[in-house]
């Protein structure tokens, strides 16, 4: 019988099979779709289209939340009567009745975002009246519009949380949160809400955390909520926002107002309590009620008229903490507008279209020198301490700014256009004569502690530029061409901390960096360094970035202090030569990590500059150095080899003398008659 090719492959391929098919078709197990405890259970993403049975008597939380659940009804909801959390999220209910929800008297948190609960809306908020001790309960994604919602919260008593996001309500009619009159935190955002109706918040006496972010909201001009703690109004089309007055003060601490159009900062006159407010984003372009805003900002609305009239808003916010004026439309800076703020500790006036920084909002004919300029009073002080001006025009800062902010610590001026004053230049901000070019001081600036002036078109800092400044940070990054020579950091040797330098394009001679013996980071990547400063070599660093720049090598005098407080070194896109990396062992020895190694690349000038990954090196492409112990082993070798040589000649002088040819006579015996004719 011929056999066929390859048939004895193929049953060894399919003998595996074959054997496992008459063990009777053994599977591993598959986990079970819940995981469960005495008192929890996760069905969590179990593909279920059902309630799971044999549920444990006294589970308390149960999560089916990602399942294929369509409805809840009597008949598959199991006696869960200790039950108090249902999460019922991203499933496809469309239906749920009552009779099953009165199965469940202690449920109090019932999650059911991202359902279909919009498609049988009334039997559904029927069926809600079943939850009598409700407490938490979110509706997010339903597709419930405003006329449906009323309906499910009926009779929610001891409702506290609400959460309504993404479904399609468009306005708030009076008596929709009549039914759950004991709501403290409501979430109404990223819906299509336009009209809120006066008294649509009657009922919620208690209510302390209102979102309607992401609505469609252009005026709230009696907003009455007192007893409201936080409010969310971030990205709507508000142009105006008023407090009813009377009545008390408002108890609100946190205000969200960005994303908006507001074109004058809000009028909040009972205020008393505000700590945080977010004005960002917005289109301010004064904050002085008596200027005239521009014809493309006319005032359209009569309340605004009022809103016009005095700075009570500022003088109320006593214990505001946090401001936030970014992004908007500001051009002037008057700081006596925040002196009533006094416990502001942030201020941020970020991305602005600031030029000037005045105080001329209060000022009086009788606050001016004889140049007519503002003279700054010595009580009019602020307590900020951090503040935030990177992104706008400013050339330079008034020689009392920092007098008006004694308790000044961190500053951010970066994307403008200062020049920094020298301290021999008798410290006079804003530069001296009218012809010479303005500048800010920034030394004797007694509790100043970080300061940002990256991105200012820096070129030379003059020397002692932040002497008597106790810097920790200094953030001089991406002045393209900036000169540090070694005078103008004296006075940070014994403070500064952290040093940024990166994007400068400095060479050798533009960074002239003095010993820093408290610096531990330092970032002076994107330049054009062939060598480090050697001041650095005295400081502790724990943290260097060197990418981007022109090093062949890193200095062995450097690593031998670096390697016992470095952590972190970047080290790619330079041109290190591959022969030349006995500093690269040295720092992977001490622990050094390298996150960048895996870009970084040497080069090998043996072979046509050809480059090589730096952290697969190849050794054996490099020449070897021959030390004084290797010329001695040479010279051995080398005498071996003599003597050797010297002993293979006796031995062959001795076999050649044996080999001699025979004596002529000798030679004449043995040839017999055949040689008698010869004589001697």
């Amino acid at each position: 019988m011929q056999s066929v090719p390859g048939a004895g492959c193929l049953l060894l391929c399919l003998l595996p099979a074959i054997l496992g098919a008459q063990a009777g078709g053994e599977v591993k197990p598959r986990p079970p779709p819940c995981q469960q405890n005495l008192t929890k259970v996760s069905c969590r993403a179990a593909g279920l289209h059902s309630f799971p049975e044999d549920l444990p008597q006294g589970v308390k939380h149960l999560d089916l939340s990602h399942n294929l659940l369509q409805n809840l009804s009597e008949g598959c909801l199991p006696a869960l009567g200790q039950l108090e959390h249902l999460d019922l999220r991203s499933n496809l209910l469309e239906a749920i009745s009552g009779p099953a929800l009165a199965q469940l008297p202690r449920l109090h948190s019932l999650l059911l975002g991202s359902n279909r609960l919009h498609q049988n809306y009334r039997d559904n908020a029927v069926a809600f009246s079943a939850l009598r001790s409700i407490e938490v309960l979110d509706l997010s994604a339903n597709g419930l519009e405003s006329h449906m919602v009323g309906g499910f919260l009926s009779g929610l008593t001891a409702l506290r949380v609400l959460h309504l996001p993404r479904n399609r309500l468009s306005q708030l009619p009076v008596g929709i949160f009549q039914g759950s009159p004991q709501l403290t935190e409501l979430d109404l955002s990223n819906n299509y809400i336009m009209d809120i109706e006066e008294g649509a918040f009657e009922a919620l006496r208690e209510l302390a955390v209102l979102n309607l972010a992401l609505n469609s909201l252009h005026c709230l001009s009696s907003f009455s909520l007192r007893q409201l703690q936080v409010l969310n109004l971030s990205h709507n089309a508000l142009e105006l926002f008023g407090w009813e007055e009377g009545r008390g003060p408002y108890l609100l601490q946190v205000l969200d107002l960005s994303h908006n159009r507001l074109l004058s900062f809000p009028q909040l006159p009972a205020a008393h309590r505000l700590v945080h407010l977010n004005l960002s984003h917005n289109s301010i372009t004064s904050l002085d009620p008596g200027s005239h805003h521009p014809a493309q900002f006319v005032l359209r609305y009569e309340e605004m008229v009022s809103f016009s009239t005095s700075l009570s808003t500022a003088a109320s916010l006593t214990r505001l903490a946090e401001l936030d004026l970014s992004y908007n439309c500001l051009q002037l800076l008057p700081l006596l507008f925040f002196r009533a703020m006094s416990s502001l500790f942030t201020l941020s006036v970020a991305m602005n279209c600031l030029q000037n920084i005045t105080m001329e909002l209060l000022s009086r004919d009788g606050d001016r020198d004889s140049n007519g300029t503002a003279v700054w009073q010595e009580d009019a002080v602020l307590s900020v301490r951090s503040m935030d001006l990177h992104g706008n025009a400013i050339r330079a800062l008034p020689h009392w700014f920092f007098d008006a902010l004694p308790q000044l610590e961190a500053i951010d001026l970066g994307s403008n256009s200062l020049q920094p004053c020298g301290s021999d230049m008798g410290g006079q901000s804003g530069g001296g004569s009218p012809e010479a070019e303005p500048c800010t001081a920034f030394h004797s600036i007694p509790h100043l502690q970080h300061l940002s002036l990256r991105r200012n078109s820096l070129t030379q800092l003059p020397p002692h530029t932040f002497s008597r400044t106790p810097l920790l940070s200094l953030d001089l990054s991406e002045n393209r061409g900036l000169a540090v020579p070694w005078a103008a950091l004296e006075g940070l040797e014994h403070s500064l901390q952290q040093l940024w330098l990166r994007g400068n394009h400095m060479d050798n001679s533009r960074a002239e960096i003095p010993c820093l013996d408290e610096l531990r980071v330092l970032d002076l990547s994107g330049n054009r360094l062939s060598l480090l400063p050697t001041g650095l070599f005295c400081s502790p660093l724990q943290t260097l970035d060197v990418s981007g720049n022109e090093l062949p090598v890193l200095p062995e005098q450097a690593l031998m202090g670096w390697t016992r407080s470095l952590r972190a070194l970047c080290l790619a896109e330079n041109p290190f030569q591959c022969c030349e990396l006995g500093w690269l062992d040295a720092l992977q020895a001490a622990g050094v990590q390298l996150p960048d190694l895996h870009r970084a690349r040497c080069i090998h000038h043996s072979i046509t500059n050809r480059t090589a990954p730096l952290s697969s090196r190849l050794p054996w492409l490099c020449p070897q150095p021959w030390a004084g112990s290797s010329v001695l082993v040479l010279a051995a070798l080398l005498g071996v080899l003599l003597c050797a040589g010297c002993r293979v000649c006796r031995l062959r002088g001795q076999a050649v003398g044996i080999l001699l040819p025979q004596p002529q006579t000798e030679r004449v015996a043995e040839g017999g008659a055949a040689h008698s004719d010869t004589k001697v």
